[in-house]
């Protein structure tokens, strides 16, 4: 497994755990950092994963944003946790890290959301990602 796609994991087990305990993401962030220090088999994917999730701090209002405006049927609150994080994750990298393609943070995020969630959870994903990756390469 690629250091980014164990970064990747690593910053979905932040953003969930932040998002079903009801905790700051920047606490879940600071408690993980700690965790990671203390585990060297995480150096390589570790500075990935934080760059992730400050991301998603620092952008968090626009990426719930454009996630509502793309997903009309399903409220944010309503889309199940592991699919959400997923999302501000792929949406993180598609609008704010030309370093990753946007067919790649598409392909890991439905990888994703087959691996932990729902049947359903690949074709909803994918078409969100696939919506803003459309609507980002015509802005």
């Amino acid at each position: 497994m690629s250091a980014r796609r164990k970064a990747r994991k690593r910053a979905l087990d932040v953003v969930f755990s932040a998002d079903v305990n009801g905790t700051e993401l920047s606490d879940a962030l600071e408690s993980a950092r700690v965790s990671a220090e203390r585990d060297p088999g995480r150096a390589s994917s570790w500075p990935y994963a934080q760059e992730i999730v400050e991301g998603i701090i620092a952008h968090g209002a626009s990426i719930d944003s454009v996630l509502q405006a793309t997903s009309r049927a399903w409220p944010v609150e309503r889309m199940p946790a592991v699919d959400r994080a997923v999302l501000r994750i792929a949406l993180w990298e598609l609008l704010h890290n030309d370093e990753v393609p946007g067919a790649v943070a598409i392909s890991e995020a439905v990888d994703l959301v087959n691996e932990l969630s729902t049947e359903a959870s690949a074709g909803f994903v994918h078409g969100i990602l696939a919506a803003v990756a459309s609507d980002s390469a015509v802005s």
